[in-house]
């Protein structure tokens, strides 16, 4: 049975590779507007790995987006104000989301389950209510416009074709790091709290600071994410990172799998565009992510990233 499902694996991860290429090279034939869509799932690759993070620790952020704020306030009022480069202001925006969700985390790290997710949903709040009261730093429900777009090592990213390449780079980076880790002791320390607190516990390891590691972890890639957004569209407001923003990029991990790298890019290749798709019927598209939680949770709950694993054992006992 062995020998059967190893060569069709191989030709799954082969397919796989292949199809990457393709998503990397076909945006740049391809239509503004396709390309558009490239960055906005390139971008949504790297959020989602952060909030896998905070996931495989065994907590659920319902706050997600609200860090993606913190980011992107910092980074772009950094470069605006300080006069600082696009990297530096990027990497002032994520050194200080890390710091608030390392501080926050301290503290509701202690809570579990559905107490964990509404302190992350308050949390969300908070952070969107004070961006609409300080105007005057934030520009308050206008937001901030006329942001520069990412400059590194001479290049002006300030067209879609070369930030979808910039983009697909800190993507591809996100889902590596993501792989390298979850294969290393400290990923297997990270799955085992989340699998069994009590029994990673009694083994000598600290379940809160690995909680706290991943919960910082993962909201600094959110920041970073954020960074990115803005500087690809030249505009940020409070509702740019609202709770809808965090429930999206859950349906995301949920449907593209929470437990495999590669989940955040199956879901954002997939789910990404539907929101164009379904311009017009917001109702529908509800409905859509609706059906389609219910059959993944019931039928794949491994997600999407799953399905070619779950097909080569259904072939492989269909042959045995």
């Amino acid at each position: 049975m062995t020998t059967r499902s190893t060569p069709q694996r191989t030709g799954l991860r082969v397919l796989c590779f292949v199809a990457l290429a393709v998503i990397a090279l076909i945006p740049w034939f391809s239509s503004q507007f396709v390309l558009h869509l490239a960055v906005l799932a390139a971008l949504n690759v790297l959020v989602v790995n952060g909030l896998a993070l905070v996931s495989r620790s065994g907590q659920l952020s319902l706050g997600h987006a609200a860090f993606m704020a913190i980011g992107a306030y910092v980074g772009v009022l950094a470069s605006q104000h300080m006069g600082l480069a696009f990297w530096s202001s990027a990497l002032a925006g994520t050194v200080i989301t890390a710091i608030v969700a390392l501080l926050l985390g301290w503290v509701i790290l202690r809570l579990k389950g559905v107490y964990f997710v509404l302190v992350t949903f308050a949390f969300g709040e908070l952070i969107r209510l004070v961006l609409l009261d300080f105007s005057g730093i934030t520009g308050g429900a206008n937001g901030i416009t006329g942001i520069a777009a990412a400059e590194f090592l001479g290049i002006v990213f300030d067209t879609r074709a070369k930030f979808y390449g910039l983009a697909l780079v800190v993507a591809l980076l996100s889902v590596l790091i993501m792989h390298s880790l979850f294969r290393s002791p400290l990923g297997h320390a990270i799955d085992s709290v989340a699998d069994n607190p009590g029994l990673a516990e009694s083994t000598g390891l600290s379940v809160h600071r690995l909680q706290v590691f991943a919960f910082v972890g993962g909201c600094a890639m959110a920041a970073f994410g954020g960074n990115l957004l803005a500087r690809y569209i030249g505009y940020i407001s409070p509702e740019s990172f609202n709770t809808s923003i965090s429930i999206g990029l859950i349906i995301m991990l949920v449907i593209g799998g929470r437990q495999s790298t590669w989940g955040p890019l199956v879901a954002a290749i997939v789910l990404t565009p539907l929101p164009e798709l379904f311009r017009g019927a917001v109702q529908t598209q509800h409905i859509f992510y609706g059906a389609a939680l219910i059959l993944i949770l019931r039928f794949l709950p491994g997600g999407l990233a799953a399905l070619p694993d779950t097909l080569c054992r259904l072939v492989t006992r269909r042959n045995s």
